[in-house]
């Protein structure tokens, strides 16, 4: 572990005016509850990854739609074990996954209720107001992170940082309202690709880096709730010659914001330059890590366990494919996600495997 130079966060403001301009145009917010009570979708369980991935103890796969689509590819994964230290929201047990979609209709988040094992995808989109005139964009990120941590979800941007949303912001678009060849703001209705339900990003938190330090790349993200203050884990993919950086970010305890100085600037309080190669995601024990590393889309993939510079590699861990990973206390459970078409799981590892 170093001293980190030249390496750090600034929040944008708040999306404010937009967001209660286009709340204003779809009826008012709905927010989580009312998503978690119309939930359309079904997953079901899966003995397939477990035969693939020697680690899995518990899948579940996307509906038929979902598990072969070409346009919108999982990515990041959190919990309501991260959202909330009673490891439940509205009462449920939740995952939370990110999408992007290759075709540029963005990124989407999904709800699944772990004992229903029914979801609903929920659109990202960046509201816009110029001139008094309200318009809609697709967030392009490649969302290879994600952290629900209290009302707030934070989805990795790559080379731009963070993206932050707030769940209460979620709105509902009337039933006609919602073509889905487009998305924008029209005369008569909101257009959302279909989508029933979107959520506005409300800040970023961009990337800056020093001269003549590599900017860090927020590939992926996790929660480590035992630290105090709780910190945001953000890490980099790379191969065999990039930086595979690993970067601890302490969060306000009050706020759930990163925690910054009083010029505003949210500094890591260490980095860890020692990742493993092909990292897609990590998770904190204590002083453990968890690095789920993919190996392409027809070969299982595997979890490095260990400290920076001293990783042990289980091979054929997971299901081809793996991406972020989250960690779930009370079970003692690693829950991922995988992407490639007709292998995507939701699935769930024993930490103790790991032993």
């Amino acid at each position: 572990m170093t001293e980190v130079p030249g390496i750090h966060l600034v929040r944008t403001d708040e999306n404010v005016d937009e967001i209660e301009a286009l709340a204003a145009r779809t009826g008012g917010r709905a927010g989580l509850p009312t998503v978690l009570q119309d939930l359309d979708r079904r997953a079901r369980r899966s003995l397939l990854a477990r035969g693939l991935g020697r680690a899995v103890h518990r899948a579940y796969a996307w509906d038929a739609a979902d598990r072969r689509d070409p346009r919108w590819w999982p990515q990041g994964i959190s919990t309501s074990a991260d959202a909330s230290e009673t490891e439940d929201v509205e009462g449920r047990r939740l995952v939370v996954v990110s999408w992007y979609a290759k075709d540029g209709q963005g990124v989407r988040v999904t709800f699944l209720d772990l004992d229903s094992r029914r979801y609903r995808h929920v659109l990202l989109v960046v509201p816009t107001l110029s001139g008094g005139v309200l318009g809609l964009e697709p967030l392009k990120v490649h969302a290879g992170g994600l952290v629900w941590c209290g009302p707030y979800l934070h989805i990795a941007a790559t080379a731009r940082g963070v993206i932050t949303c707030r769940l209460d912001d979620i709105l509902r678009l009337p039933d006609s309202a919602s073509p889905t060849d487009r998305l924008g703001v029209e005369d008569a209705h909101v257009a959302s690709f279909g989508y029933r339900y979107v959520l506005p990003v409300r800040f970023s938190y961009r990337a800056v880096t020093g001269e003549g330090v590599e900017r860090l790349r927020y590939s992926f993200l996790s929660l480590d709730r035992r630290t105090d203050p709780p910190q945001l884990v953000a890490g980099e993919y790379g191969n065999s010659r990039q930086t595979r950086r690993l970067a601890r970010f302490p969060l306000d305890p009050e706020t759930l914001f990163l925690a910054s100085g009083e010029d505003g600037v949210s500094r890591p309080l260490v980095l860890d330059d020692e990742g493993a190669v092909r990292t897609q995601g990590a998770a904190i024990v204590g002083e453990t890590w968890y690095l789920t590393a993919s190996t392409g889309p027809w070969v299982p993939g595997s979890v490095h366990v260990g400290r920076p510079g001293a990783w042990r590699r289980h091979r054929w861990a997971t299901p081809m494919g793996p991406e972020d990973v989250a960690w779930w206390p009370s079970s003692d459970l690693l829950w991922s996600v995988t992407e490639h078409p007709r292998r995507r799981w939701v699935y769930a590892m024993r930490r103790s495997w790991f032993r």
